[in-house]
């Protein structure tokens, strides 16, 4: 079998895997999926499903990780770069990422979930600035501030998602934006 063609298969095996997941999730609790369950939802046996995870969590893991990426790549069209309109798309797609979980979560679900797309998402974003800070800053300045400029875009975002504010995600990520460039100028200043 070509490489291509078994590319193809392993996508669409993924791709029911997660499928099964997200309907089963709307109807257990995720202590009470069973390898079983994702199976026999996705229509494939057992070991084709170890071929693509370890367990269940490893598909969590998977599916988060997929989800996160693909928010920030939708917002910023792929193109990295450190500027206000793509700090501000960056809020934008941590909105995005955490009003549409791909899982609809019952209330059994916040303590597994919430931690690991706050993880998921932090991560993402952290590669992305660090990208994007890339000939801008030497390593130990990045080590420094990828790390603040990740917190700041991800708690302007957060505050949105729990309703912490009646702000429009608009302008949440327009004023976040303008303060993370303004203390990325403040800090380029210093260091002159």
């Amino acid at each position: 079998m070509g490489s291509k063609v078994r590319n193809i298969r392993m996508t669409q095996t993924k791709q029911s895997l997660i499928n099964a997941f997200v309907n089963l999730v709307s109807e257990k609790d995720f202590e009470k999926i069973t390898i079983a369950d994702l199976t026999k939802g996705a229509k494939v046996n057992r070991a084709t499903f170890y071929a693509h995870f370890n367990d269940k969590y490893e598909l969590l893991d998977y599916i988060l990780g997929d989800s996160a990426s693909a928010a920030i790549v939708n917002r910023t069209k792929g193109e990295v770069k450190f500027d206000q309109d793509t700090i501000s798309q960056l809020v934008l797609a941590l909105c995005d990422f955490y009003q549409q979980p791909n899982i609809q979560c019952r209330s059994s679900y916040v303590g597994l979930v919430v931690p690991q797309m706050k993880d998921k998402i932090l991560n993402e974003l952290k590669v992305f600035l660090s990208q994007s800070l890339e000939h801008i800053y030497t390593n130990d300045e990045k080590n420094i501030y990828v790390p603040i400029f990740a917190q700041v875009i991800h708690e302007g975002a957060l505050q949105w998602a729990v309703g912490s504010t009646v702000m429009s995600k608009e302008e949440v990520a327009k004023r976040v934006s303008l303060f993370v460039v303004s203390g990325f100028q403040s800090s380029d200043r210093t260091l002159s």
